[in-house]
């Protein structure tokens, strides 16, 4: 578990991180989301001590990273995929590591063939590209199989099969027990992995949610052959279309017993449903600190 209380940093007269208070629990993917400068890559930072804060705490199982007997056994963490020697292979990085914690030689080869590294693993890492240096950064973090994992844009780089596996694997980590904390800017694929969103903007603390709160349906979408009489009958009816209307506010249900009452023939009746980036646009509308001019 990770518990951050008061969490603040400031660097000079900038608040990289304002406050934040958050719990991060065994079993759930959880999301870390927010515009640029919003404080993540701080907020993770200073979980792993890699940064002092201003203010507050970051505990991890209770103890600050540096208090850990054997970190890697506890949190395995990817901030940047390229912090690696370049002259060193992938396998004798990982040795090295290994080592550090006393973890056993044999891990490395698990780790490598886990993340589809065992061939690459024998090069010299300057040589490999975006996406081979997150494999190996996700093989460091998995290698003292901790119960907790802290990726910084795990899938930045990997190729359609390599986002997918990373997905199915977070979520397998998840499901044992683990305590699973992703950053990323890929909408889709948080989408489709986080089972809660923590969103920062400015530093500050804007959502703290379970994904499918914020993708709850806001209307309904309804075609049919003829719908004046179901449009007149609903304030909040739009045409979106020749047959089409979209209807905010008002559950399919609703909407479709109107539409059996007036007698009606329908062809679709369909919640809307919110995509994340749509939410997320909402949320942080006001958080934007690097916008470009339109």
């Amino acid at each position: 578990m990770i518990s951050l209380r008061d969490l603040t940093k400031r660097y000079g007269p900038k608040t990289a991180v304002d406050g934040l208070t958050l719990e991060l629990t065994p079993g759930t993917v959880t999301g870390f989301l927010g515009p640029n400068g919003a404080g993540k890559s701080t907020t993770m930072r200073l979980i792993l001590g890699l940064d002092a804060p201003t203010s507050g705490t970051a505990l991890i199982c209770g103890r600050r990273y540096a208090e850990l007997d054997q970190p890697l056994r506890t949190v395995g963490a990817l901030l940047d995929a390229k912090a690696v020697h370049p002259a060193r292979s992938g396998r004798d990085h990982l040795r090295a590591m290994a080592r550090s914690q006393r973890i056993p030689a044999s891990r490395v080869d698990e780790v490598l063939a886990l993340t589809g590294m065992t061939e690459a693993g024998r090069r010299r890492a300057g040589t490999y590209s975006l996406g081979m240096s997150h494999r190996l950064g996700i093989a460091g973090a998995l290698l003292g199989d901790p119960q907790i994992l802290m990726l910084d844009e795990p899938v930045n780089g990997l190729d359609p099969d390599g986002v997918r596996w990373i997905r199915t694997l977070l979520r397998s980590l998840a499901a044992e027990g683990r305590t699973v904390f992703i950053s990323s800017h890929l909408m889709s694929e948080v989408e489709q992995t986080a089972d809660r969103l923590v969103v920062l903007g400015k530093g500050r603390l804007i959502a703290d949610e379970p994904m499918a709160n914020l993708l709850t349906g806001t209307g309904t979408k309804v075609r049919g052959p003829q719908l004046h009489a179901l449009a007149d009958a609903l304030a909040d009816a739009h045409w979106s279309g020749p047959d089409e209307l979209t209807v905010t506010g008002v559950l399919p249900e609703q909407v479709g017993a109107l539409a059996h009452e007036l007698g009606l023939m329908l062809y679709e009746l369909s919640p809307l449903e919110p995509t994340l980036e749509e939410s997320y646009m909402n949320l942080t509308a006001d958080s934007i600190e690097y916008g470009a001019e339109a």
